[in-house]
């Protein structure tokens, strides 16, 4: 069911989604041979911002308007194929693809581009890892960041890696090699980093260091803001490139702090935009100083990753010291290159299944989307984005509540991993009474998260009115909690399935659909063979189907490609696990 309040937010959606980061309606003509400069109306600053996601449309003026006016009467025309399709032409241009059994309809509109930046984020290691309960092969050392990614922590022993709760540690031994503790992420360009670190010595003989590294391609190549801790008790800031082993200062060794005790935390920020370097580094009980350290510029090396660097220096004498770092922080970052998609589908949705039977009340219907901008399917899936802004409900059973703005996956462990069971309501922390009178509380521990199902449910069931069921349901009038009985049950149709271990090939894949795969290979019920959904988005700039779905490894909704690429096309994890495409 539709709530007033869905109805009067979508309406207000539709008049002020100009001046939203995502959903931004700023459109075009639907003439390709005249399409003006893309215009965001809320221009970021020069250079680096927080990161940000969005909806952006070119400027919409008369001649888009012009060319919607449909003639009378429409035709309609029954397309070859599975499922069985119904083409709405006006004048030989299509107005409509409708789908027999699916209440979803494609509708052409101004085209817009849909893209994904990365997250802002802080990860204070709130867990406790390794989780000795694990097999040794399967520990894990630092665990998942909460800006999606996990660390990758190397050389040369794993338990040199630790993380109890509020610190994260690394051990430096007698075999006076360097640790690096990175995330996962190759693509970030430019980044604003900090991290907060003490070591629980002051080093005797040789120094000891930790080292912010920004740009890292692997450890023999990567530039690093460090920290020296002297066995004065000195500590002096550098900031080097290292390449293929060759270690060059970009600026001269600055002392910032003498009789520094153990335990005192130091902060270091490094801010890169294109080839400039800024650095600083402070005592963290101090003000962080309003100007920067060191202002450099460099290109030995573009996107990479961001992480740590840990090293007790040839004769250091009273090891083993550890380095506890207690808080590393992205305040903003750029991928080098976010991914888009952009086309003029939009995706309706009826109120009831075509039945297959072209009428004059589907008519009077599809007139009313020509050259719509109202929220459809894919804006409403793009708001929960990371960056989407908050939305609150005026009135109804969410009244109050968020219903729309960034979206996580789902909350913490102790061991760090993210829980699975996060539904639409839970989202909003209300409590929802089902079709079958069923009744599921609030969750605060899940508000503002939504898993992979109900991410879909919170999309096609809250804001655009399909039926949702409390659980399990086979009657196929109900989308279902979990992605194992949407597969079979949801409403609609079955557009492809594999009929095997080959991923199907989905000719007929159109924006809307439910994308279900069987993504977890350590899924350990033998019946069960879908427990991932998504939502078709299109093709990306460079031609491959991306969808968006809500992961774990990405902390909520995502078209990214970061802990896994969100693509049906190539070799990657979704694309060798699609199992079927469903439209609702």
């Amino acid at each position: 069911m539709i709530h007033t309040s869905r109805r009067g937010l979508l309406a207000a959606f539709a008049v002020t989604a100009a001046s939203l980061p995502l959903g931004a309606l700023a459109t075009a003509p639907a003439r390709a041979d005249a399409l003006p400069t893309p215009v965001d109306p809320l221009p970021a600053p020069a250079g680096l911002t927080s990161a940000r996601s969005s909806v952006t449309l070119p400027p919409l003026d008369a001649s888009y308007f012009s060319q919607v006016t449909l003639t009378t009467p429409l035709t309609a025309t029954v397309l070859p194929g599975t499922p069985a399709r119904t083409e709405i032409t006006s004048g030989g241009r299509r107005v409509a693809l409708l789908t027999r059994g699916a209440r979803t309809v494609l509708v052409p509109g101004p085209r817009r581009t849909f893209a994904e930046n990365k997250r802002p984020f802080v990860d204070d290691f709130g867990r406790t890892l390794p989780d000795t309960s694990l097999p040794a092969a399967d520990r894990s050392y630092w665990g998942t960041s909460p800006g999606g990614g996990s660390w990758s922590t190397l050389g040369p022993a794993d338990t040199d890696y630790s993380v109890l709760p509020g610190t994260g540690v690394i051990a430096l031994t007698t075999d006076y090699a360097s640790r690096h503790a990175t995330l996962r992420d190759d693509r970030i360009a430019d980044v604003d980093v900090r991290a907060t670190a003490r070591f629980d010595k002051v080093p005797t003989g040789q120094a000891c260091s930790y080292a912010l590294s920004f740009g890292y391609q692997d450890t023999h190549n990567n530039y690093r803001a460090r920290l020296s801790f002297l066995t004065s008790g000195a500590v002096e800031l550098r900031v080097e490139k290292e390449v293929a082993d060759t270690v060059t200062q970009l600026a001269t060794a600055a002392t910032l702090a003498t009789g520094v005790p153990a335990g005192t935390d130091f902060t270091v920020r490094v801010r890169r935009e294109g080839t400039r370097i800024r650095v600083k580094a402070w005592r963290t009980s101090t003000a962080e100083p309003s100007g920067w350290a060191v202002d450099v510029t460099d290109s030995a090396f573009g996107a990479g990753r961001v992480g740590l660097r840990a090293l007790a220096n040839q004769g250091c004498t009273n090891l083993p010291v550890r380095l506890q770092v207690s808080r590393f922080e992205v305040d903003a970052a750029n991928w080098d290159t976010p991914p888009t998609v952009t086309h003029g589908d939009w995706v309706r949705v009826l109120p009831e299944p075509f039945d297959g039977t072209w009428t004059a009340d589907l008519e009077r219907t599809v007139r009313g989307w020509a050259g719509s901008t109202a929220p459809d399917v894919l804006a409403y899936a793009a708001m929960f984005l990371g960056g989407a802004p908050a939305v609150t409900a005026g009135d109804g059973p969410a009244r109050g509540k968020q219903v729309l703005g960034e979206s996580g996956y789902g909350y913490l462990d102790p061991q760090g991993y993210r829980y699975e069971g996060a539904d639409f309501h839970e989202y909003m922390n209300v409590g929802w009474t089902f079709p079958d009178g069923t009744y599921t509380g609030p969750s605060s521990k899940q508000a503002g998260n939504l898993d992979c199902s109900g991410y879909t449910r919170m999309v096609y069931g809250y804001h655009l009115g399909v039926p949702l069921a409390a659980g399990a349901d086979t009657s196929g009038t109900r989308i279902p909690r979990k992605s194992r009985d949407i597969v079979d049950y949801a409403p609609g149709v079955v557009v492809d399935r594999t009929t095997g271990t080959t991923p199907p090939a989905a000719a007929l894949l159109q924006p809307g659909d439910l994308v279900l795969f069987n993504a977890d290979s350590s899924d350990d019920h033998a019946t069960v063979t879908v427990d991932h959904v998504g939502i078709y988005l299109g093709p990306d700039a460079d031609g491959k189907r991306r969808f968006l779905s809500s992961r774990k490894t990405a902390d909520g909704p995502t078209m990214s490609d970061l802990g896994g690429a969100s693509l049906l096309d190539g070799t990657g994890t979704y694309a060798t696990s699609l199992h079927t495409v469903r439209r609702i």
